[in-house]
């Protein structure tokens, strides 16, 4: 009884610390893990297994991406006899131009933040896109608490990988994770006007397995500077890269959720007109604009909003130092600048963890993106 008041007490406290900007444990699979800078409603219910004594799952650092293996035009290479497909990227292109002359240009955001997120777990081996694994079950990525409800683009990579079969005679030699990063590619480039364009490297291999406490690699939206800086060192990437890659933030939307603790801090005028929208805190999941000037461009006003017209404190950090702010000036200051240092900074996270040849039960080229391959 005595040691199970002791839990009780360190509970208690633990909880008391978790009311504030920074995260706290998450119990997903078998082990603990800490999730950083998400709201504090969504790792309560799991906090319990670190007081437990559950096994810490510590981040995977990585060295820097170096896209080893890969190559521009690999579908184009008649030497790549087993993957030969000129009209791969073509039929991805088409996909996603689709998607957002059907859906609107906020899918093409979502593609792009898809990229992301499956960039930073396991590398870019498409195991954001499965919904069941033999080792996690259905507890796979997607229902991580970064992702679940949150994620969207699922069924324009469907679409595109039924239109490289197609385009490929009915061959599958396209995989899913080149998908993936071809799609992202071509959202940036349409989005921003045809300012951001960038050859990607292909070759990747798709992985087999997918866990939602491995999505503790992804930062939240109440990420500190020193957080963020953290987190993508952990994938190879310099904090230049980090500043250059928040302004994929220009577009899209948000759910009230992940910002409504933050408008005692923007412009008043702006903060009232986020809260009218949000209810108070009576519709989290309520969506406002992330650019509230140019919502549907992929541009550099991002860091012209910065800080009292951005909605996350991850942004607004990003003025907080000396070096992180000289970034964001010249990135204000220089659009084309920050387009091609955009461009370099998304063809260096496609490098994240890649997996460049076939190990049986580990990596594949999926039949069905969303699905091993039996």
């Amino acid at each position: 009884m005595a040691a199970a008041g002791k839990k009780l007490a360190v509970l208690v406290a633990l909880l008391a610390l978790l009311v504030g900007p920074s995260a706290g444990l998450l119990g997903s699979g078998p082990g603990c893990s800490v999730y950083v800078g998400w709201p504090v409603p969504v790792i309560l219910r799991s906090l319990i297994c670190g007081i437990l004594g559950q096994p810490y799952t510590p981040p995977i650092w990585r060295a820097e991406p170096t896209g080893a293996g890969l190559s521009v035009g690999y579908y184009n290479n008649p030497n790549n006899t087993n993957s030969y497909c000129p009209g791969a990227e073509a039929a991805v292109r088409k996909a996603v131009e689709n998607a957002i002359y059907q859906q609107g240009r906020g899918i093409g955001a979502g593609l792009i933040r898809l990229f992301f997120h499956d960039a930073f777990v396991r590398g870019c081996d498409a195991s954001v896109l499965l919904r069941s694994t033999a080792l996690a079950g259905s507890d796979t990525e997607m229902e991580g608490p970064p992702n679940k409800d949150s994620l969207r683009g699922f069924e324009v990579i469907d679409a595109a990988k039924a239109a490289t079969k197609a385009a490929c005679g009915g061959r599958n030699v396209v995989s899913c994770a080149d998908i993936l990063a071809f799609a992202a590619r071509d959202a940036s480039d349409i989005l921003s006007g045809g300012r951001i364009s960038f050859p990607v490297m292909a070759g990747r291999y798709d992985g087999r397995e997918s866990f939602a406490n491995e999505t503790v690699q992804l930062p939240g939206p109440d990420s500190s500077l020193q957080e963020l800086q953290m987190m993508f060192a952990a994938q190879g990437l310099s904090s230049a890269d980090m500043v250059t890659l928040s302004g994929a933030h220009s577009i899209g939307r948000a759910r009230c959720l992940f910002f409504t603790g933050r408008l005692s801090a923007m412009d008043p005028d702006y903060a009232r007109r986020l809260n009218e929208t949000c209810n108070g805190t009576g519709s989290p999941n309520n969506r406002v604009d992330q650019d509230p000037v140019t919502p549907d461009v992929l541009d550099n006003h991002y860091y012209k909003n910065i800080d009292k017209f951005v909605l996350f404190r991850s942004d607004a950090v990003l003025v907080s130092s000396p070096a992180t702010k000289q970034q964001v000036d010249v990135n204000m200051a220089n659009p084309s600048r920050w387009e091609s240092d955009f461009a370099a900074a998304m063809v260096k996270m496609g490098n994240i963890g890649v997996k460049t040849a076939r190990v049986p039960g580990q990596t594949e080229i999926r039949d069905v993106c969303w699905r091993v391959n039996a």
